[in-house]
């Protein structure tokens, strides 16, 4: 696969990215202590859970914003005639491999063939259960949307199918979408590789969705830290109107808590973000980590109630259930 060539920045240091806010990724040392080392208590997940919702969207949101949840970190928004998917994985497994990895334990939220035209693509990063090729593929044939990405990333999608529209941003980029809709790519606390040997040779982001309803600040996958990177989102584009947060894939902490935040980050997140509503995703659909199934659903409840925020700020959606406003 070709490989990212560009000037050296702040967080490029020609020949990989970093966050200088942020924290290296666990070494192959770290994560062979994790799978094989004593004490490790990892949950079984049900084998096939089927879901209590299903959603068929109209072709079209014109007044407002409409938030459809596919499954793990996947999305459908609709707002000002425009139709957004945000990191697409209606694949069976988040893997390089068709028979091993990580598989699905629930059925996306929206058949793929009851998807709308669908105009845009955003794609966060390079980790598998964020970005799809074979998905991506998929889209390109049916819809040929145009897919944004963060720097690198692209090289990954054009190198498997150059017929897949995709076009690289870097880190504070704001890319107009039509319509009146812009994203903007904001700094997040994580990393990115496809492989064993390209650890972070490709960049990774949030998104700032400028909506007539609103900025939606979307977050895919990310640690806590201390919380300056949702400091400076709500500085940078405040007042948001909604934030996106992960809350799943997050046991041991000991090895996940620089990469994946636990629902009581999250809830410290979205004070620090200043949203007035959030809701979760990043869970219940593909075994990452040890936790439960349920476990993050449940957690979210039990921080929230112990930061005194409304259970109705916060909340974890269903695959197939709908967010509007």
């Amino acid at each position: 696969m070709t490989r990212y060539h560009g000037p050296v920045s702040d967080h490029f240091d020609g020949k990989t990215f970093f966050d200088p806010d942020g924290a290296p990724p666990k070494s192959l040392g770290e994560v062979l202590r994790w799978q094989f080392g004593g004490g490790r208590n990892r949950h079984t997940w049900p084998d096939w859970v089927e879901n209590t919702h299903t959603d068929i969207p109209p072709s079209v949101v014109d007044s407002g914003a409409r938030l459809s949840f596919v499954g793990h970190a996947s999305w459908l928004i609709q707002s000002a005639g425009q139709n957004i998917l945000i990191d697409p994985v209606w694949s069976d497994r988040a893997s390089p491999l068709a028979f091993a990895g990580p598989k699905r334990h629930n059925a996306p939220g929206i058949a793929f063939d009851k998807l709308p035209r669908i105009d845009t693509v955003l794609v966060s990063h390079g980790h598998y259960d964020h970005l799809d090729l074979t998905t991506l593929s998929r889209l390109a044939v049916t819809f040929n949307p145009r897919v944004i990405t963060p720097l690198g990333n692209d090289l990954t999608m054009h190198s498997a199918d150059p017929a897949i529209r995709a076009e690289a941003f870097d880190w504070y980029d704001r890319v107009e979408l039509g319509g009146g809709l812009a994203v903007t790519l904001v700094p997040t606390r994580h990393w990115s590789a496809r492989g064993m040997f390209d650890r972070n040779e490709a960049l990774w982001a949030s998104f700032v969705l400028e909506t007539p309803a609103g900025k939606l600040y979307v977050v895919c996958d990310s640690g806590y830290g201390d919380g300056v990177h949702f400091r400076r989102v709500r500085d940078a584009h405040g007042p948001l109107r909604l934030a996106i947060l992960p809350i799943g894939a997050y046991e041991p902490r000991w090895f996940m808590k620089d990469q994946h935040m636990n629902p009581s980050d999250a809830v410290k997140a979205f004070a620090d973000c200043g949203a007035p509503q959030a809701l979760a995703h990043h869970h219940a659909t593909f075994q990452l980590t040890d936790e439960a199934m349920d476990a993050p659903a449940k957690a979210l409840d039990v921080a929230l109630d112990a930061a005194g925020v409304s259970r109705e700020m916060f909340v974890a959606l269903k695959p197939g259930q709908v967010f509007e406003i």
